[in-house]
């Protein structure tokens, strides 16, 4: 990626805007759910970005706040037996999930692969772990080689992230670090590492964690192993990067506008079903009523109705009333 349209995407990702009604939920939820992390200092100076002097973001302050060791990632609790995983440190503000049922808990990816991410689930959790993948972009698997039971949607495009990439090393480059990186982490090697797929998940799974199943559906478009993971008992939707709060990006390798189009169709359907919506990344909670809107503002720029705000590298922003949407500028004109 190059300078300028890192730039681009920072202008309009770097602060996310998040919505009144995404700040509702997080007040809504404080009284049932019941200070920025300390960065390792290399003792060097160290030049802060722009996008991190405005962390952490003001929605943390409504979530229980879980002390860990490890000052790479930040807890916080936003359902019972739900923790997010938070990297604030690095641009991409990966958030992770660790659910617990009563056999076994289930991990939702595991983030740029930076920091010690099995000691610290080691620290939230007795029992045994199952990673499962939103999709298989590097910033959502870099802690994979660190478990033993990963679980991926059944696809070539899974298969070949699987055998690992040095693509990863680019979220290293100058601008997307806030603050140290962790003392024993070595750039040098820092590459997404292979993994071993465990099982091979198909739209429909269920996900038995003991007392607690998740669903799996399939939600093609951002890539396509996208999935989401819906806990039907609990009300809660796993959405990975089909939507979190944010500009949302369908473009790249693999990427698909038809596909994503019909892939949120079906989130707005199941709308009245949930109770929480959960991203991968920036912040954990959005309200259901972002799922319609998501349907209806990408129905919106595919039909012509949201102008396109800029063309960087091939990339176009079309920002909508709550959502901007980053495409490919061969993607203007698409019927379903």
């Amino acid at each position: 990626m190059s300078v300028f349209l890192r730039l681009f995407l920072l202008e309009s990702s770097q602060m996310r805007i998040l919505r009144p009604c995404t700040l509702v939920v997080f007040l809504l939820f404080a009284a049932i759910l019941s200070a920025p992390a300390q960065n390792h200092s290399s003792g060097a100076a160290l030049v802060t970005p722009d996008w991190c002097r405005k962390l952490p973001r003001p929605e943390y302050s409504h979530l229980q706040r879980i002390p860990v060791h490890d000052s790479w990632f930040q807890v916080y609790r936003v359902a019972p037996h739900v923790l997010a995983i938070y990297e604030p440190h690095q641009w991409e503000e990966t958030v992770m999930y660790l659910v617990d049922g009563s056999q076994r808990a289930l991990l939702i990816d595991t983030g740029m692969g930076i920091g010690n991410l099995r000691a610290l689930v080691s620290e939230l959790t007795p029992l045994p772990v199952i990673v499962v993948n939103s999709h298989t972009h590097p910033d959502h698997t870099g802690g994979n080689w660190q478990f033993n039971t990963i679980y991926n949607l059944d696809s070539d495009y899974a298969r070949n992230n699987a055998k690992g990439s040095t693509e990863i090393r680019a979220e290293l480059e100058p601008g997307k670090i806030c603050g140290a990186l962790p003392k024993d982490f070595n750039p040098a090697t820092y590459a997404t590492r292979p993994w071993h797929t465990a099982r091979w998940l198909h739209d429909g799974d269920l996900i038995d964690l003991g007392g607690r199943r998740l669903q799996v559906l399939a939600t093609p478009g951002h890539s396509p192993d996208s999935i989401c993971l819906f806990d039907a008992q609990n009300g809660l939707l796993f959405t990975g990067d089909t939507y979190y709060p944010g500009p949302v990006y369908v473009f790249g390798p693999g990427s698909d506008p038809i596909a994503y189009q019909r892939s949120v169709e079906r989130l707005a359907a199941l709308a009245a079903k949930v109770r929480l919506v959960l991203g991968g990344h920036n912040v954990p909670i959005a309200p259901p009523s972002i799922l319609p809107e998501l349907a209806r503002e990408y129905a919106d720029v595919r039909a012509g109705k949201i102008p396109a705000a800029g063309t960087e590298e091939e990339i176009t922003k079309y920002p909508g009333p709550q959502i901007t949407f980053f495409l490919s500028a061969s993607y203007v004109s698409y019927s379903k």
